[in-house]
């Protein structure tokens, strides 16, 4: 006689659909030696710099006034939005300028149909271009990259 071995069903694990429906873009943007990558996505009008709050990365207004510019472009749909922003290096001009930067070449990869490179290439081009200049290195015979020690013969 055979006896037929039941063998425990193996349970099927139920997978959990995630809507794709939100759209995440990343962007970066460089001025000297500061470099910004800024990620912007769909939320509730939160804008952060390296993890802090917009009110409390810098006091200075005008440093922050040269952070929103891009923003101003949108009207109404800077609600909708939540903008992350991680910048590094340089100081605090050169860090809000790529985070600039950073800013409106994301916000014109998520507005597409909106045409915002076009708009902020016609207002100002260093929106969207990173500046290409960079410090010149040090040479020898000197302190600095162009001037040189002085010569005394008394």
């Amino acid at each position: 006689m055979v006896e037929e071995k039941s063998s425990p069903k193996k349970e099927k694990k139920k997978k959990i659909k995630r809507s794709k429906s939100k759209k995440v873009f990343v962007a970066k943007g460089k001025r000297k030696s500061s470099i910004a990558r800024a990620t912007i996505k769909e939320g509730k009008g939160m804008i952060r710099i390296n993890s802090k709050g917009m009110q409390s990365y810098n006091t200075n207004k005008y440093v922050q006034e040269i952070i929103r510019e891009p923003l101003l472009f949108l009207g109404n749909e800077v609600s909708t939005i939540d903008i992350s922003v991680n910048v590094h290096g340089g100081g605090v001009m050169g860090q809000a300028q790529a985070a600039r930067t950073a800013i409106a070449n994301a916000l014109a990869l998520y507005f597409d149909e909106q045409k915002l490179k076009e708009k902020f290439t016609h207002a100002d081009r260093s929106l969207i271009v990173s500046d290409s200049r960079r410090v010149e290195s040090k040479k020898y015979k000197g302190p600095k990259s162009r001037a040189r020690y002085q010569k005394s013969y008394r």
